[in-house]
C-alpha cells in the first residue's frame, strides 16, 4: 500500500487547521469591525491579512511583473484567469486596491467567509435574476473608490486551458464606464489544481496588463470586449518550460 505524499499530510494536518483557524479568527474580527466600518475599508484589510497568511503558511511566493497597479482609489475591474482555489487569496495578497468580489448570493450564508462578504460591500448576486440591484451595488462600490475582482470563466479550469470568458461582467463594465485591467495568474495550478486535496509550495506570477477602457462602447460590444480581454490574459499564461502542466509532486 502506497502512502500519500508528504504534501498531502502537510495539507491535511497543518494547512487545513491553520487556515480554518485564521478564517474563523479574522472573519470574527471583520464582523466586529464591520459594525463601525460600513464602507468595508478596514474589513478589507482583514481579508488581505487572511490572504497573506494563507500564502505564507502554504509556501506560496508572489512575483509581480508587468504593468504597475492603477493609482490607489481608482475604481476598475480586475479580470483574471482561474486555475486554482488559491487564486482568490493570491489576488487579495498581490493587489493593494480595495477589492470587492462578485459571488452567488447564497454564499452570504456561509459562516465567517460568507458573513464577511455580506457585511463588507461585496457584490452578492442572484445569478438567475440579477436585475437592477447589481448595477446599484456597482455604483456604490465606485463611490467608495473600490475595485471589482472577477474570474469571468465562472469556474476553475480542470486541464489548464482557459474557458471562454462570459460576457455579463463586460456588459456591466460598459454600463458602469469602468476600465478593465487584465491579470494573468501563472503557476497557481501548481499550488492546488481543481480536484486535488494537496497544496504544494510554488512561486506564482501575477502579471498586470495595460487597462482596457470601456467608455464609448455599447452593449453590443460586450462579447468582442470579452474576447479581446481574454486574448490579453492568455498571453504568456504558460511558460515553454512547463507547458502549463502540473509537475509530478507525488514522488
Amino acid at each position: 500500500m502506497k502512502l500519500p505524499p508528504f504534501h498531502w499530510w502537510r495539507t491535511v494536518f497543518l494547512l487545513i487547521p491553520a487556515i480554518g483557524a485564521a478564517t474563523v479568527g479574522l472573519g470574527a474580527m471583520s464582523l466586529v469591525i464591520g459594525l463601525f466600518d460600513r464602507r468595508g475599508v478596514a474589513t478589507h484589510r482583514c481579508a488581505q491579512w487572511w490572504a497573506r497568511f494563507i500564502l505564507w503558511v502554504s509556501g506560496v511566493r508572489l512575483e509581480m511583473p508587468g504593468r504597475p497597479l492603477p493609482p490607489a482609489g481608482t475604481s476598475c475591474i480586475f479580470v483574471a484567469n482561474h486555475s486554482s482555489i488559491y487564486d482568490t487569496p493570491i489576488l487579495f495578497g498581490a493587489l493593494s486596491h480595495q477589492l470587492r468580489v462578485m459571488a452567488k448570493a447564497t454564499l452570504g450564508y456561509v459562516p465567517f467567509i460568507g458573513w464577511h462578504l455580506a457585511r463588507s460591500g461585496h457584490l452578492l448576486v442572484n445569478r438567475k435574476n440579477p436585475g437592477a440591484a447589481i448595477f446599484k451595488k456597482m455604483q456604490r462600490m465606485i463611490g467608495e473608490g473600490a475595485s471589482l475582482m472577477v474570474f469571468p470563466e465562472a469556474s476553475r479550469t480542470t486541464d489548464g486551458r482557459m474557458k471562454p470568458f462570459k460576457g455579463g461582467i463586460f456588459l456591466l463594465a460598459i454600463e458602469s464606464g469602468l476600465p478593465i485591467v487584465p491579470v494573468t495568474v501563472v503557476g497557481s495550478r501548481v499550488v492546488m489544481p481543481k480536484g486535488r486535496l494537496m497544496v504544494c509550495p510554488a512561486t506564482v506570477q501575477v502579471i498586470l496588463h495595460d487597462p482596457v477602457p470601456t467608455k464609448g462602447l455599447t452593449r453590443a460590444d460586450a462579447r468582442s470586449l470579452a474576447q479581446r480581454v481574454q486574448a490579453v490574459v492568455g498571453t504568456g499564461l504558460f511558460s515553454t518550460e512547463s507547458g502549463g502542466q502540473v509537475p509530478d509532486v507525488t514522488a
